[in-house]
C-alpha cells in the first residue's frame, strides 16, 4: 500500500509534508517532491517502510511399527515300529518389511523474499523562502521472525519367536529318520524422515 501526500503552501509558519507509505519486498518507487514554498515554512518528505514477517512451521511425526512374528515346526516322531519309515516335519516361515519414508519441505520459509530495497526512493525540496526548515527522511523497518517446531517420534517394536520341533526315533526294531522342519523369521524395517526448512 503506498500513500502519497504532498501539500504546498506559502506563507509564514505553514507546513508542508510530503508523506510515502510503502511496503519493503515490494517493487516500486517512492517519490517526493516540494517546490516554492513561502518564508519560514516547514517541509518534509518522509518516507516510510515496516514490514513484518512472520513464519511459523509446526511438523509433528510420528512413526509406530509393531511387528509380532511366531514360526513353529511341528514334531517328527517314528515310535513303536516294527520297521519305521522316515517322518519330516514341514518348514514354517514369517517374512515382516516395513518401509517409510516421510519428506516435509517448508521451502520459502525465510528464502525467496526480497527485504526492500528493491525500488529507489527520492525526494526533492527546492525553491523554499527564506529561514525554511526542510527535511527529507527516509525509514526502513523490517521483522523478521521464524519459528520452526519439528517433532518426530519414531517407534518400532519387533518381536520374533521360532520354535523347531522335535525329531525322534524309539521303540522301533528298525527305525527310519526323524527331521524337524526348518523355521525362520525376517523383519526388516526402514525409516527415512528428512525434514526441511
Amino acid at each position: 500500500m503506498q500513500k502519497k501526500d504532498i501539500k504546498k503552501a506559502a506563507g509564514v509558519g505553514v507546513l508542508s509534508l510530503g508523506l510515502v507509505v510503502g511496503l519493503a519486498g515490494f517493487a516500486g518507487a517512492s517519490s517526493g517532491t516540494i517546490g516554492t514554498t513561502g518564508p519560514d515554512s516547514e517541509n518534509k518528505i518522509t518516507h516510510e517502510s515496516d514490514v513484518d514477517y512472520d513464519f511459523d512451521n509446526d511438523n509433528d511425526i510420528e512413526l509406530t511399527n509393531r511387528t509380532d512374528q511366531d514360526a513353529d515346526s511341528g514334531d517328527a516322531e517314528v515310535d513303536d515300529n516294527t520297521t519305521g519309515g522316515d517322518a519330516t516335519s514341514g518348514d514354517a516361515s514369517n517374512d515382516a518389511s516395513v518401509d517409510a519414508m516421510i519428506e516435509i519441505d517448508n521451502s520459502g520459509t525465510a528464502s525467496g523474499f526480497s527485504w526492500g530495497g528493491e525500488g529507489s526512493n527520492s525526494g526533492s525540496i527546492n525553491n523554499t523562502g527564506p529561514d525554511s526548515d526542510n527535511e527529507v527522511r527516509f525509514e526502513s523497518d523490517v521483522d523478521v521472525n521464524v519459528d520452526n517446531d519439528n517433532d518426530v517420534d519414531i517407534y518400532n517394536n519387533v518381536d520374533q519367536d521360532a520354535d523347531s520341533g522335535d525329531a525322534e526315533v524309539t521303540h522301533n526294531t528298525t527305525g527310519g529318520s526323524a527331521t524337524s522342519g526348518s523355521v525362520s523369521n525376517t523383519s526388516s524395517s526402514t525409516f527415512t524422515v528428512r525434514i526441511t526448512n
